[in-house]
């Protein structure tokens, strides 16, 4: 409680001050950062979260489940069973909650290839989980997202040579780098290479390559981290690759199953661990009622409808 009305700070003379939270002049409502701000007095788990036009009071949801091909001529296709599903805070990103979902699947049934949306993966991911888990996470990788790459032209990171052994970096433009210094960056080891500007200045492709007054700055990761998120961004643009990533689609249907059929959408009890608990019990219910139709020659539809396109399919039969 007190995290919500007061924060801690240094005043000139370097000793710690505790001030009540005001809001700021700068814009700032005074408000404790987001994971440890309270959302309702009746449930201290629960915190505000946004995903595009929606928000909401409550937890997040990760589900796990079991992916096969669609159904092979007169035999029936395999049902796909929830493996895990993990409850997080509201406010937690995705990819943060991806160490816990594998240290839970390896006691149970750990998959050879994870197939998972654009949230969780990174370069430090893609790494570190072949190397502790043998996962191949199968998942598109965001792009690069300088200016030039987005804009696609002018010289990107991937244009410049790099050379790690003597630690410089050349521009397309033939110039040699000044500083290399390895720093960390959010949590994560990077190395920032910069240009001098008396280089950068008077060169005749500035424009292309930077708006900065003063020389070009990059901002690399590891070797093979840049060689990890490199070969994944190679991959997704393959069709193979795209035709592989299709069986993923199938876990959005048991989402909305999940979600109409045991009311997933509202926290049924208060609390992390009870809200936990209602997840796990609803996702063996899932499994009962996918089983069950399996056992009885009436597989569950794979195929994603709308309303109008089943009232169109069951005039045309």
């Amino acid at each position: 409680m007190l995290v919500q009305n007061y924060t801690r700070t240094d005043d000139r003379a370097g000793r710690l001050r505790v001030r009540r939270r005001e809001r700021a002049e700068d814009g700032g409502d005074g408000l404790p950062p987001a994971p440890s701000r309270l959302a309702s007095p009746y449930d201290t788990d629960t915190r505000w979260s946004a995903k595009r036009e929606l928000y909401w009071n409550g937890y997040k949801l990760h589900v796990s489940e079991a992916c096969h091909p669609q159904a092979d001529g007169d035999r029936p296709a395999r049902p796909n069973l929830i493996t895990n599903v993990t409850t997080t805070c509201a406010t937690l990103p995705d990819s943060k909650a991806l160490d816990a979902i594998h240290q839970t699947l390896h006691r149970r049934l750990l998959p050879a290839r994870h197939y998972l949306d654009s949230g969780y993966p990174s370069a430090e991911l893609i790494v570190s989980c072949a190397k502790t888990y043998g996962i191949a996470l199968v998942s598109p990788v965001l792009l690069d997202t300088s200016r030039q790459a987005k804009a696609q032209q002018g010289f990107a990171a991937h244009d410049f040579t790099i050379d790690r052994n003597n630690k410089q970096a050349i521009c397309p433009a033939g110039k040699t780098s000044t500083t290399w210094n390895d720093v960390i960056q959010e949590g994560v080891a990077k190395t920032v290479v910069s240009f001098a500007a008396l280089d950068c200045i008077p060169c005749p492709v500035k424009e292309q390559c930077t708006s900065s007054r003063k020389g070009r700055r990059l901002s690399l990761y590891p070797r093979e981290l840049t060689e990890a998120i490199r070969t994944a961004r190679t991959q997704q643009q393959d069709g193979t690759w795209q035709r592989d990533y299709a069986l993923r689609a199938g876990v959005e249907g048991t989402v909305r199953q999940a979600t109409h059929t045991t009311g997933l959408r509202r926290a049924r009890y208060r609390g992390l661990a009870k809200t936990h608990l209602d997840h796990t019990t609803s996702a063996a219910a899932l499994n009962l009622i996918r089983l069950h139709a399996w056992w009885n020659g009436k597989p569950l539809d794979r195929a994603n409808h709308s309303h109008l396109a089943r009232l169109q399919l069951a005039l045309a039969t």
